[in-house]
């Protein structure tokens, strides 16, 4: 009997080694997106500074809430004078919009949903999902790692510069692909 209680008792207390509020490790983390250029390539790029931090709950294995906030200013597709013009009024305007968030509203499955804010504009949308997982790193510190990828449309959030070609088309896609991995490290 004493030891179906350890072993009941090792069990509850190994589910609630992950559970708690996290901070996301910006060393192992990444907000990246992609977006057609000229209709016949893709241009990647990331976004370098942001934060946030979310609730894990072990039992589920799933997200209790998550809000992150990325430095618009800090985008990078790795041509400064892109960059720059993406800086500009014409498309992030960052000295009015300096911020881009995401706050989650919920998990269901696979999808996360929530509501995505840039240049002043609020929308709701819809992710995929990926739980990273857990683990202990050399340190004792507890780490959960996860994946939030999807689409959408950059026009909804009033990026709307482009220009026609020549060829027909346009320069700048309107769909933008989202690939965010996050790593949180337990608060103490």
């Amino acid at each position: 009997m004493k030891i179906k209680t350890l072993l009941a008792t090792s069990l509850l207390a190994g589910t609630a080694l992950f559970a708690g509020n996290y901070n996301v490790d910006p060393m192992h983390s990444s907000a990246d997106f992609s977006v057609k250029h000229a209709m016949i390539s893709t241009v990647k790029g990331n976004f370098s500074t942001f934060n946030g931090s979310f609730v894990y709950d072990e039992a589920t294995k799933t997200l209790k809430s998550l809000n992150g906030t990325i430095q618009a200013t800090s985008i990078d597709t790795g041509i400064k004078d892109r960059d720059e013009h993406l800086r500009s009024a014409d498309l992030f305007d960052v000295a009015k919009y300096p911020t881009i968030t995401f706050a989650l509203d919920e998990i269901k499955g696979d999808k996360a949903y929530g509501k995505l804010t840039m240049k002043g504009i609020t929308k709701p949308v819809v992710l995929v999902f990926e739980n990273g997982g857990a683990a202990t790193d050399l340190y004792g510190n507890k780490r959960v790692g996860l994946g939030l990828t999807g689409k959408i449309n950059r026009s909804d959030f009033g990026i709307t510069w482009n220009k026609a070609l020549e060829t027909g088309g346009v320069i700048v896609g309107e769909e933008v692909k989202i690939d965010v991995a996050l790593e949180g490290i337990l608060q103490k």
